[in-house]
């Protein structure tokens, strides 16, 4: 098999923050292993994981095997990076469950099953931790790295001297001797000579290379890329509801798409390279069409619509540009209709609402009143009159006048009807 070179390909997609030397002619001998760990204390990943997991991507792309690493017993401790208290510690059988999600989210992303050479694993470090004596494992390991260097690491001084902390726990302390024997156990046993991450990550990463160094008499190698940051300032993977989620259950699709067709002009550019599988030549065509017509956003749709279909396949794509058309564009009832309840939700959130029985909506709701006595949308049934005579208002996005009655005809997803004034000024009725 033909290597592809990997450190090149990241470096002009802007993901390479430091790189061991000589990492670049190592890969370039022959299939190599890598491996990435990820946190197991939720049941989804998130997309502030998507670079990890787009670094093990490239490396498969690149003709390398990757191998995922959940931190079944990292996770019972927590990572002291980056952090200024310490996390919740999970039960074993939580943490299993957890794994198999994190798995079927990266098989979007990576091959697990094709039985090819450089096919994907997924490993838990807690199967080799267990078997560890807390007494063997300072007599094994914990002999071979002195306090002085493990103190030298930025996240442990960043959390002893740090202002506005409680410290550090000896528990977070031996965190980095943990992720360091990892390394050193899949050097052994899986063959695996590069460790890659965060930025932040670096300090834990080499302490994995000394113990390759000093107990398995070997060389590995460490490649960390950049924290991603918003050009705004504000924390990337982040929007007013918090964490967005790989999982539908946690963000649904349609907020997915969105969030990545809200990016900045600057902030598109950036990410299309480092979180889609899309060339060279065909992200510096589109980031050209774009300088010509950014009034099109043509850089973020298609970044949305890369990693929209990745994540969630072409269907729920398909479902959320149909429900991003339906609030932006020329839609009818029946399209409102093909919404499930979540995305309805999604796409009007913020609408205000007012709750009719459904006997009321069995009978027919005239339209006047449908607007004022039985929702507050308008002010009277004069004003609701004059609205209808000017011609502006919509039932589930279809033109009604005077006389219209709302019936049990009328319900998405047997529980919603959408009023609407005008372009933008939307009410729900939700029959109970």
């Amino acid at each position: 098999m033909s290597m592809k070179n990997f450190v090149e390909e990241l470096q002009w997609r802007g993901m390479v923050h430091d790189v061991m030397p000589e990492t670049e002619a190592h890969l370039l001998e022959q299939m190599r292993s890598a491996y990435v760990g990820f946190d197991p204390t939720a049941n989804s990943l998130h997309i502030g994981n998507l670079v990890p997991i787009m670094l093990l991507a490239f490396f498969q792309r690149a003709g390398h095997k990757p191998v995922a690493l959940v931190g079944g017993a990292t996770g019972m401790i927590g990572d002291p990076s980056g952090k200024s208290s310490e996390r919740n510690l999970l039960d074993e059988p939580t943490l299993r469950h957890n794994q198999e999600c994190v798995r079927l989210q990266l098989s979007q992303f990576l091959d697990f099953t094709s039985g090819a050479k450089n096919e994907a694993v997924m490993v838990n470090n807690y199967d080799w931790m267990k078997e560890f004596s807390f007494l063997g494992f300072i007599r094994d390991v914990g002999k071979h790295i002195t306090i002085n260097y493990m103190m030298a690491k930025d996240s442990v001084k960043n959390r002893i001297t740090g202002d506005g902390t409680d410290g550090m726990s000896f528990t977070e302390f031996t965190y980095q001797l943990v992720q360091g024997y990892d390394f050193l156990h899949l050097y052994q046993n899986q063959n695996c000579t590069l460790q890659m991450g965060g930025s932040d990550q670096w300090g834990n990463i080499t302490t994995g290379t000394e113990l390759i160094r000093r107990i398995g008499g070997g060389k590995g190698f460490a490649l960390t890329c950049p924290l991603i940051t918003k050009s705004d300032g504000s924390k990337f993977g982040k929007s007013e509801g918090g964490n967005i989620w790989l999982s539908a259950e946690r963000t649904s699709p349609y907020k997915f798409y969105q969030y990545w067709l809200n990016s900045s002009d600057e902030d598109a550019e950036k990410y299309i390279k480092i979180f889609t599988f899309l060339d060279k030549e065909t992200i510096s065509e589109l980031a050209l069409k774009h300088k010509e017509a950014p009034h099109l956003r043509s850089l973020q749709r298609r970044l949305a619509e890369e990693v929209t279909r990745t994540v969630h396949g072409q269907e729920q794509l398909e479902n959320a540009e149909k429900a991003s058309a339906i609030l932006f564009g020329k839609s009818t009832s029946a399209d409102l209709k093909t919404l499930d309840e979540k995305t309805f939700l999604d796409v009007f959130d913020g609408v205000p609402q007012a709750e009719i029985s459904s006997e009321e909506i069995k009978d027919g709701v005239d339209i006047i009143a449908a607007l004022a006595e039985k929702s507050g949308f308008l002010k009277s049934n004069g004003e609701a009159r004059r609205a209808l005579k000017e011609n502006s208002i919509s039932v589930n996005k279809e033109k009604v006048s005077e006389g219209f009655t709302v019936t049990s005809e009328d319900l998405i997803n047997n529980t919603f009807v959408l009023l609407q004034r005008g372009k933008r000024n939307y009410f729900i009725l939700v029959v109970k």
